[in-house]
């Protein structure tokens, strides 16, 4: 990521809100949310190419907040992503997609799925065998390519 490329202090605030509002801290289970701050630098190291649709979603929330959201009372919060999940933007998925890949590889997270926190290769993850026979439509459907 270029240094321009760079969220300022505020939109790192906001975007650290806002990740909290999507995968919030469970008390219950122990579990961080995504503003945990192992969690949070992950997700801003990897925003790269993303940078630009975070920025979108972080301006459109700006709008809806008064430039603020982080600053909100919690309700106020509620209601600016509500408004935001309504406006349906195209940047919106794919901070949710960064949130949640980065969310999913922290081990605390991965440990209380019971799974081993490590690559899944070389060594692989035993899958259950399942029904190959749901895999024949897609076998049979007409080519979908064209030859080189």
């Amino acid at each position: 990521m270029k240094m321009s490329d760079a969220l300022s202090e505020q939109e790192l605030r906001d975007l650290r809100c806002l990740s909290g509002q999507m995968i919030p801290a469970t008390a219950e289970y122990g579990m961080p949310g995504a503003d945990d701050a192992t969690i949070f630098a992950t997700i801003v190291k990897s925003l790269g190419r993303d940078t630009g649709d975070a920025r979108a979603v972080l301006r459109d929330l700006a709008e809806l907040s008064d430039d603020d959201f982080a600053g909100l009372p919690p309700a106020q919060r509620d209601a600016a992503v509500t408004a935001l999940r309504a406006a349906a933007g195209a940047s919106l998925p794919i901070l949710h997609r960064v949130v949640l890949l980065c969310y999913y590889r922290d081990d605390r997270v991965m440990t209380s799925l019971g799974m081993e926190p490590r690559p899944p290769f070389p060594q692989g993850h035993v899958l259950e065998h399942g029904d190959w026979a749901l895999l024949d439509p897609v076998r049979n459907r007409a080519k979908i390519w064209r030859d080189a």
